[in-house]
Parts: structure tokens; sequence; C-alpha cells
């Protein structure tokens, strides 16, 4: 481990509880990326409602993980030394730090039945949900939970779902080889690159979302969170509390490509949020070298991200589905 990581780090830590009566194994994560606290406050508010009698866990078993990577959330920043969420994996050979989450995480997502992945983004914008991918046998993403998730995505308290994130990711992961050329290395080329917290436990057997739950700042997004725990435990019944009610005509879309920032100069043309509308030909940005972007059809742009470093993504393009409408 780089000699320059604080020697004070706390242990890994996740908090279990486990009630009387047999239920799926529930594991809800938090600041997977360290200035993504949101999900940490409504962790802690849950912990708190618990131990004091006012919340009681009936059935199943809940993990609580309230800092997934505690090297990123005390330096108040994305990653310590890489990105968690990309290339999730167990490692014989850790190198950075986020290996060694990994090795810890990894066989603790692969222990439970469904993860609630919380997290926050940059731009302004509302909050949204990750889902996965249809039932399939392909060898890409393999999945036969698929009514499971959309169940559980009618019932978080959000009214927006998007889907297509590994394929265009690892579509997107070809782009950066071919413009990196043979010679190049790195983990950002790796063709796993894109799997994340989620994608892990689908390839375990499990099923998993990934809430987005506001801007990184933004006060109301520890309530989406809290909400989002609380409908879950109900609707999965590790609580006897009513189910929550399914929403209808939710607002579906589907990632089909995402494109890198090439050099820290690229800029947007606008300070644009999550799910801002797009027409073909629109600017999006421009590049260093004078390049203009624009989109290639009508869509959205999803995960602006003008802070990007180069030869990492700068956003993302979505259109628009019936999966839940």
């Amino acid at each position: 481990m780089p000699a320059d990581h604080p020697t004070d780090l706390p242990p890994f830590k996740s908090i279990r509880y486990a009630g009387a009566a047999p239920g799926p194994r529930l594991i809800v994560t938090a600041a997977v990326h360290g200035n993504e606290t949101c999900g940490t406050r409504a962790i802690e508010r849950l912990v708190q409602a618990i131990d004091s009698g006012a919340l009681r866990i009936a059935a199943g078993v809940l993990t609580l993980v309230p800092i997934t990577n505690p090297l990123a959330y005390r330096l108040g920043r994305r990653a310590g030394d890489r990105n968690l969420n990309r290339a999730l994996a167990p490692t014989a050979t850790p190198r950075q730090f986020e290996d060694h989450v990994a090795n810890w995480l990894c066989p603790l997502l692969a222990a439970h039945d469904v993860l609630l992945d919380l997290h926050s983004f940059q731009a302004q914008g509302q909050p949204f949900v990750m889902v996965g991918p249809d039932d399939n046998t392909g060898t890409l993403e393999p999945f036969a939970h698929a009514a499971e998730e959309e169940a559980l995505v009618r019932r978080l308290g959000v009214n927006r779902a998007v889907d297509g994130w590994l394929s265009t990711y690892a579509e997107g992961v070809q782009r950066r080889r071919a413009d990196a050329g043979a010679a190049a290395a790195g983990l950002d080329l790796d063709p796993r690159y894109g799997i994340g917290t989620t994608e892990y436990m689908r390839s375990q057997g499990g099923w998993a979302l990934t809430l987005e739950c506001g801007q990184h700042d933004d006060p109301a997004a520890p309530e989406v969170a809290w909400r989002a725990i609380r409908n879950t435990l109900a609707h999965l019944r590790l609580v006897d509390e009513p189910a929550p009610p399914a929403a209808h005509g939710m607002e579906a879309l589907r990632l089909f490509e995402v494109v890198d920032k090439r050099h820290p100069d690229d800029r947007f043309s606008r300070a644009w949020q999550s799910f801002d509308a797009l027409q073909a030909g629109d600017i999006i940005g421009t590049r260093r070298d004078g390049e203009v972007v624009r989109a290639p059809c009508e869509g959205r742009i999803v995960f602006p991200n003008a802070a990007a470093d180069a030869r990492q993504e700068w956003f993302y393009l979505a259109k628009p589905t019936s999966r839940f409408g």
C-alpha cells in the first residue's frame, strides 16, 4: 500500500442484524465512493432506529456497510488509489487500497441475496435507479432475476430507471483500447472494467440495484436514501410493515454510449445536468483540439462529469424504452 496513506484508518466495518424468522439476506452499502455520503447518513439513522427498538428486523438478515471505502471517505474524494466500482473482483496480489477493499467486500456481497447500493452524483439532477439487464443467457452478464429487480425498482420512491450499464461500458472500453493503442496498459483498458458492486453481485447469483440519490451535496439526498432502505425492508418483508405500493408509468432509459475525455481541457458547451434532453446534432462539448462533440441522435445525457480525468468517462447517452411503462 502506498506510504502516503493515513495510518489510522478504521477497519472495514459491517453491521449485521438477523430476524427470528427466515427471509432474504439483504446488504445495503454506502460510500463506495468516498464523497458520496448520503447513504452513510441514512444507514447511521437506520442503525439508531434498530438499536433503540424503534424498528425491528423480524425476518431474514440485514447487513449494513455505512462506509465501504474508508480511505476515500477519510480523504473526502471519489477514490483512494482508484475507483472501487470498476473491475471489482478479489485479487491474490493486492497493490492498491481498493484491492484490499475488494478482498473484504466481494465475499460479503456473495453471502447475500440482494444488494442496495447507495450513491450520489456530481451534476445537479433528480434521483434515479440503475437496474440490471433483462433475463438472458449471454456471455457478458447472464441473469435470471430481472422480475425481482423490477419489482423493487417500482418501490424505491423514485420515478426514473436506467439500464444498459455493462454492455455500454464494455463497448466504451473497446473504443478506449483502440484509441490508446496496442502498447498501452492500465486497469481502465480491462474488458472487466465496468464491473462494480451490482455487477459483481449478479455474477454471484444475486440481484442488485444502484440508487443514485441526488447531487452529492443535496440536503434531500439522505432522505431519498432513507426512504429507499425503509421501502426495501418492507417490500422484502424483513420488517413487519405494510409493503409500499408499486409505482407505475416510470420513465425508463437505456444507456447506449459512453464518451471519454481525451484531454483535461475538453470542455462542455454548457453546465449539463443528468437527463437533459438532446436533439440530433446538439453540441455537447468541444475537445482541446477543436473537435466539436455532437449528439448523434435524440436522447438524454447522463452522468456529465466536467471534472473527469483524461481517458475517463465524460458523459453517457441514453434513449427511452418501454421497460417500466
